[in-house]
């Protein structure tokens, strides 16, 4: 049976700003294959610690769909135990550009995208994934620089500045991303998914 609960408004505003620690490998012999990166929490994940949990989001059922993972996560009252150890033994990993949660992504600075993306790329080489999968090709951009930078692998010339990670972009799972459906989405998470040696 799903776990599903609610907020009130007033209930999600208090977690405005709040951090959701990123979810890596915690055990010995867990290697950390593919580092998906959001934006920044919603209010939803701030609520329940768990990334991508806003009831909307495609997330996790792109990732079911597409083959990446093999249960089903429903993570709208928070992630259990169970699931986390699930994604990391899986070899993957969730992280975010920028750490503070906001209702939207529009209300982050450039320049908070920007530090964002230098705090990313520390992560990167120290936990060296083999596939860094960046959500939202407008936040890509601005974090790194790059305003004409297009959807998919990026240039191979990053790999040495992602110390030997291969670098994608791919589309953002929010509901509010019309263009995309959760096959679509399935299909972009499969391909990085493969390049990184889980499928």
């Amino acid at each position: 049976m799903s776990r599903r609960r609610s907020f009130t408004r007033a209930e999600l505003e208090s977690f405005r700003d709040a951090v959701v620690p990123d979810l890596l490998p915690n055990a010995p012999g867990q290697e950390l294959k593919l580092l998906f990166v959001g934006i920044n929490p919603g209010l939803w994940t701030a609520a329940t610690q768990t990334h991508f949990a806003h009831p909307g989001n495609r997330f996790y059922p792109a990732l079911l769909l597409g083959g990446v993972i093999t249960e089903p996560v429903d993570p709208a009252d928070g992630m259990g135990e169970a699931e986390r150890t699930m994604m990391r033994e899986r070899g993957i990993g969730i992280s975010n550009v920028v750490h503070r949660a906001t209702a939207k992504a529009s209300e982050l600075s450039a320049e908070e995208l920007r530090v964002g993306g230098r705090r990313l790329t520390e992560l990167v080489a120290r936990e060296r994934p083999r596939v860094v999968a960046i959500a939202g090709i407008t936040a890509y951009r601005t974090a790194f620089g790059v305003p004409k930078a297009v959807p998919g692998r990026q240039p191979e010339t990053l790999d040495d500045l992602w110390s030997g990670a291969e670098l994608w972009v791919v589309p953002n799972p929010s509901g509010l991303n019309a263009h995309e459906t959760v096959p679509s989405l399935a299909a972009a998470y499969r391909e990085v998914a493969q390049a990184a040696g889980i499928i």
